[in-house]
């Protein structure tokens, strides 16, 4: 048969969707490794999908989404983030992967270069490989709350250096940007001629901490830095996770200006527009009542709170999680240098599924992720059936 192309045929395994495929077949698992909202989507937000199918809004929209829906996008953003942002720059996307496909798509060339976070959600470096573009792991390490700096970023970037990727909160590791982070990474981005692409997908889910966006920093933004001359972020948004929407797949991207023509010719050779329905059930869950939101946010705290306490009482390492619903664990006294097998090996003996952090980069050697999002017995259970490091002689 014919070949297919080398960036297609060497995009890696999702290790995620690896060890919870494995978990789906191993009967009463208890799966940690999968950021799904445990919540039933709120009736409101379900009736505006079924009311727009039974009137038969069915047809195409324009390709960046319906004008009550963009404009409901925008003016969220500017509520969560400060950043005042025309609805006519905002593009309702498939969901956060699609958007960063068509960010992507329509920043990169084949042999281009991204910066990407290690550890980082995977799809960042599958999709840059997907369209002949080469990623560049930036280093988040321990000694420094995996957390990127500026001299490491700046060791990386060449001439063939495009875009710089940036997420917070974070998946999978919880952390969140500060202030002045924000502003240093946005101050580099404009000194190096970078886009920035910000998947601020669980902006809505910060403990104790506000959530930053890098836009506040760009042209046009309430803090621009001065090297700011011209926008050049770009924010991937979501209601996958803050409304537990994730078979709906309604995203948004907000984009500089002047890139509306750009975005809406690589969105009609991509999927044209997305789903009536599914915008009118978006439409509804960021115009109607919050409850649901709140609620999870509370959930996710407890969670986070009851699972720390199971790993401190079991001597584990780990990463105090300020965002997301995500626990990053070391567990490299067990894992034998492949966390990979290891996560497959404990699935087989324990029961229990987590992420392996390798499927987020290989500075995720000995590491696993903990999603916080189900059931509070079940995340307690699966955690007290971790392994314990040796005592200390």
């Amino acid at each position: 048969m014919p070949t297919v192309p080398a960036h297609v045929s060497n995009v890696p395994v999702n290790q995620i969707r690896e060890i919870t495929q494995a978990a789906w077949a191993t009967p009463d698992s208890i799966v940690l490794s999968i950021g799904e909202p445990a919540f039933p989507v709120a009736r409101h937000v379900l009736e505006a999908g079924m009311a727009a199918l039974d009137r038969d809004d069915t047809n195409y929209t324009p390709n960046a989404g319906i004008a009550p829906v963009r404009a409901a996008f925008a003016q969220r953003f500017a509520r969560l983030s400060g950043v005042e942002e025309d609805p006519s720059r905002v593009f309702i996307v498939a969901g956060a992967q699609q958007g960063l496909h068509l960010a992507l798509s329509t920043l990169i060339g084949a042999g281009d270069e991204v910066l990407v976070p290690d550890p980082g959600y995977p799809t960042f470096t599958m999709t840059v490989g997907l369209l002949g573009g080469v990623p560049v792991a930036y280093p988040l390490v321990p000694h420094h709350g995996f957390q990127p700096r500026v001299e490491d970023l700046r060791e990386l970037v060449t001439e063939r250096t495009k875009v710089l990727m940036l997420n917070s909160p974070s998946n999978p590791l919880g952390s969140v940007f500060g202030h002045e982070l924000t502003r240093e990474l946005v101050r580099f981005a404009h000194a190096h001629d970078l886009w920035i692409i910000s998947d601020e997908c669980y902006e809505a889910f910060t403990y104790d901490v506000p959530h930053v966006s890098p836009a506040r920093f760009d042209a046009g933004g309430p803090e621009a830095v001065p090297e700011a001359h011209e926008a050049r972020v770009i924010t991937s948004l979501t209601l996958s996770k803050t409304y537990g929407l994730t078979g709906l797949r309604i995203g948004a991207l907000v984009t500089p200006p002047g890139m509306e023509p750009l975005l809406s010719n690589v969105m009609e050779a991509s999927v044209s527009c997305v789903s009536a329905a599914s915008q009118y059930a978006g439409l509804a869950a960021i115009t109607g009542p919050q409850d649901y939101v709140t609620t999870a946010l509370a959930h996710y705290r407890s969670n986070r709170d009851a699972a720390t306490a199971v790993l401190d009482r079991r001597g584990i390492s780990y990463l105090d999680a300020s965002g997301a619903f995500y626990l990053w664990a070391d567990v490299s006294h067990a894992t034998g240098g492949d966390v990979r097998a290891w996560t497959a090996t404990f699935l087989a003996e324990s029961g229990v599924a987590l992420a392996p952090g390798t499927a987020f980069g290989s500075m995720g050697e000995g590491w696993v992720r903990i999603a916080l999002c189900g059931r509070t017995d079940e995340l307690v259970e699966g955690l007290s059936r971790l392994p314990a490091p040796a005592p200390r002689t």
